[in-house]
């Protein structure tokens, strides 16, 4: 496995790892495991890159250990925390663990013999307080727990013994993994490095055995701030939460200074690939043709092929770029999702219903005098094409799949009209 490293240092996704890393990867393949909070009900786009870490492993031939935090989430991580965090439920806990193994399942794909998905409230839950101190506390000083980052930027403004001790608890966890499962190596961010080591420590200490560590950077953008939020906060992996349109423009409007680096990062491309890519983006930036592949790549990976086809339909039809007849259904619903939607009667349609009643259901008009200015203005389409007049009635043959009308004010303003059939 001597190719990982070298993998994830050309692409980027290597901050630091521990000494003799190289030589053991060198040795032939190795056990590896992330842990991911389950404190939130969905992974954002920030897990991406110890997610695509486990996957790098994989693919060079390792087995790839994905750690939920059920005990550990009970706890509370104060790593880049400026206060104390709040302690969800134990039920909340395990729901969240159970959305999470089900987005890291999928990710990355079926392989029971090398991939593996866990929840360290397995073995936790369970440890003897006494046994606790005596076989893993006995084995840090309070000096070495207050050198780490985690703490020390903490001290000032206090932390609770629970997060203090919570160095200890994921030490345990790699403990454990090496014992169960032959786990040498330890992977997250940056900001993981503390309590990563700690792990380390208790490895060598408890097993007289050399265990290793592999940190990734932080995704920020060119400017320096953390990727991975909108205007409306974290860029989530579940659908739900982040809808699959919304998660595709994101990475569509991605900057032109980012995208090179987040091909490297966030795609599995290779990277003479991503060097050609660049280069044709760069004759016209303007078509954004390395960010369309981006978002194209990512969000099939997180939400499949087929969902990815309709969000890039819909997107098309927003913007102009596709014959809006030629829509079919899901891309339609993705939209329903998206734009402001007008409810009209089947009945109606099949009757008929005025432009000018139509732009007033679905909010692209205040009055029927602001629809007539319109229509004798140009400014409204309807599916697409320019309305005849303010005496146009819409009709079943207006109907796109049967139960949509796409109607447009501007460049920018869309609605939809839904039936009720």
């Amino acid at each position: 496995m001597p190719d990982l490293k070298a993998e994830l240092t050309q692409r980027g996704l290597l901050h630091d790892a521990t000494p003799g890393l190289e030589e053991r990867l060198g040795t032939g393949p190795i056990t590896g495991y992330v842990g991911f909070d389950p404190t939130a009900e969905s992974l954002h786009v920030g897990n991406l890159i110890p997610m695509m870490g486990l996957a790098w492993l994989h693919r060079a031939g390792g087995t790839a250990i994905a750690v939920l935090g059920g005990g550990t989430g009970l706890v509370g991580d104060p790593s880049g925390k400026r206060s104390e965090r709040p302690l969800l439920p134990p039920d909340a806990i395990a729901a969240n663990c159970a959305r999470i193994g089900d987005q890291l399942s999928r990710f990355l794909g079926a392989d029971e013999e090398r991939v593996r998905i866990v929840n360290n409230v397995e073995w936790l839950r369970d440890i003897p307080l006494l046994a606790f101190l005596r076989d893993t506390g006995k084995h840090f000083t309070l000096s070495y727990m207050l050198q780490k980052e985690s703490v020390k930027g903490r001290m000032e403004l206090g932390i609770s013994f629970t997060e203090f001790a919570y160095m200890l608890v994921q030490a345990y966890d790699y403990w454990h993994l090496y014992c169960s499962e032959g786990c040498e190596l330890q992977m997250g961010g940056s900001d993981q490095w503390g309590n990563i080591t700690a792990g380390i420590e208790l490895v060598a200490r408890r097993e007289r055995a050399k265990v290793h560590g592999l940190v990734f950077p932080l995704l920020t953008t060119a400017t320096g701030t953390k990727f991975g939020k909108s205007e409306a906060g974290n860029v989530w992996l579940d659908a739900e939460k982040t809808s699959p349109y919304r998660f595709h423009q994101f990475w569509l409007n991605c900057d032109d200074q980012d995208v090179e680096r987040l091909l490297k990062l966030c795609t599995f491309m290779p990277l003479e690939d991503i060097t050609a890519i660049i280069t044709k983006h760069l004759e016209s930036p303007g078509a954004r043709h390395a960010q369309r592949l981006l978002a194209k790549d990512v969000t099939t990976r997180i939400h499949g092929s087929d969902t990815t086809a309709s969000v890039i339909q819909a997107s098309r039809i927003l913007f102009g770029d596709t014959t809006i007849r030629d829509t079919d259904t899901a891309a339609l619903e993705i939209l329903a999702g998206e734009l402001t939607v007008g409810r009209i009667a089947d009945t109606a349609v099949a009757h008929g219903i005025g432009i000018v009643d139509a732009l007033l259901t679905a909010g692209l008009a205040s009055s029927k005098a602001d629809a007539r200015r319109g229509i004798r203005g140009g400014g409204f389409r309807v599916n697409g094409d320019k309305i005849a007049g303010d005496s146009q009635v819409l009709g079943r043959a207006d109907l796109l799949a049967g139960r949509y009308i796409l109607l447009q004010k501007g460049r920018k303003n869309h609605a939809l009209l839904i039936t009720d059939a």
